[in-house]
């Protein structure tokens, strides 16, 4: 996962952005506090949607509340790169993973993740294991060490990213908001991202300064 900060900033280098915010949703939820930990210089506030705990976080029952088939692919994964692969190879996706209001999501304004997601995997299963396996392997950095705002936004109905994950986060970063979205699963929990956007605008006046255009 801390690999992911130096990505960022070499992209925010070669668009001539000094200083920025970051938000990810799912895996990019973990991410997006990577760049907050690790970049606290440059990182204005970051927002994380739906996003994981790190493994083996002390305090919290990290598979409770996971479906069947997350945690299925997730325990693979912590049974190394091998038994991952067998894993996916052997089994089919559950639909059973979202909830009827993410495939409601899925059907109407999210259509296009879904497709950009298909499309992720026709070259293969590479990038899909890769971030499995981050999941279960050390982030490279503490969460506890972010300084700067952090908005954490969880479906309490989440069967990829429990709500239990949010909560643990929140309560580790100590300038964390928690959003908990009562009705909200994996993917319907995305129609709060432009109130997430509005947060960090309203967190730091300099997120509304001008930049640099390349």
């Amino acid at each position: 996962m801390a690999s992911a900060a130096a990505d960022v900033s070499a992209i925010a280098n070669t668009l001539g952005i000094e200083r920025f915010a970051v938000m990810g949703h799912s895996g990019g939820g973990s991410h997006a506090l990577a760049s907050g930990a690790l970049l606290s210089e440059r990182v204005l506030g970051a927002v994380s949607i739906s996003g994981l705990a790190p493994y083996g976080a002390q305090g919290l029952d990290w598979f409770a509340g996971m479906g069947p088939a997350g945690a299925g692919e997730l325990r693979a994964a912590a049974g190394g790169r091998a038994a991952l692969m067998r894993h996916l190879t052997n089994t089919e996706f559950d639909p059973a993973l979202f909830t009827p209001a993410d495939h409601a999501a899925l059907a109407g304004a999210w259509h296009w993740l879904g497709v950009i997601a298909g499309r992720a995997t026709q070259g293969g299963l590479g990038g899909m294991v890769d971030d499995d396996l981050a999941y279960v392997a050390p982030w490279g950095f503490d969460p506890s060490e972010i300084s700067a705002p952090v908005l954490i936004v969880q479906g309490s109905q989440d069967r990829i990213a429990p709500r239990s994950h949010g909560t643990w986060l929140a309560h580790q970063i100590r300038s964390a908001e928690l959003w908990l979205r009562p009705d909200d699963g994996h993917i319907s929990v995305l129609s709060s991202a432009e109130a997430a956007m509005d947060w960090l605008r309203e967190r730091n006046s300099a997120l509304s300064e001008p930049q640099p255009v390349p």
